[in-house]
């Protein structure tokens, strides 16, 4: 699974599922046949309609050696840190109801099944820190 971490100002972009009105970084199961950064830009496009570059890999986090909502798929989720391509503002995808940018102290509920807080908070510290080591498990 890949997640985007796409940021304006100090704050970062979230998207409203439509299948459980919760909150989560655009992204989504992986497509056979596209690289993970390809794979993220399709997303972030499917979910809040912007065109972005991957710029980095922030995390790698196994699904179920964390506080995710139980799944009987075993696979790794894989955050990325994305720059806005135009000026274009975010509109809901096919798949979400909302989109909005939020900061640290903004985050509304989240689909944790997706996104987990701390996911959002390893985005805020790669933004503050890019050379810093990325996460993983």
């Amino acid at each position: 699974e890949v997640r985007a971490a796409v940021f304006e100002e100090n704050k970062i972009l979230l998207v409203k599922e439509l299948s459980d009105g919760l909150w989560t970084l655009p992204g989504g199961f992986a497509d056979v046949g596209k690289s993970p950064s390809e794979n993220v830009i399709k997303e972030v496009w499917e979910e809040a309609t912007v065109r972005v570059s991957a710029k980095a890999l922030y995390s790698v986090r196994h699904k179920a050696k964390h506080e995710y909502d139980p799944d009987t798929r075993d696979f790794y989720k894989l955050f990325f840190p994305c720059e806005r391509c135009g000026g274009h503002a975010p509109q809901p995808g096919s798949e979400t109801a909302a989109v909005g940018f939020f900061g640290p102290d903004e985050i509304p509920p989240l689909s944790t099944g997706r996104t987990l807080e701390k996911d959002i908070a390893a985005a805020f510290a790669f933004k503050a820190d890019p050379q810093r080591l990325s996460l993983f498990d």
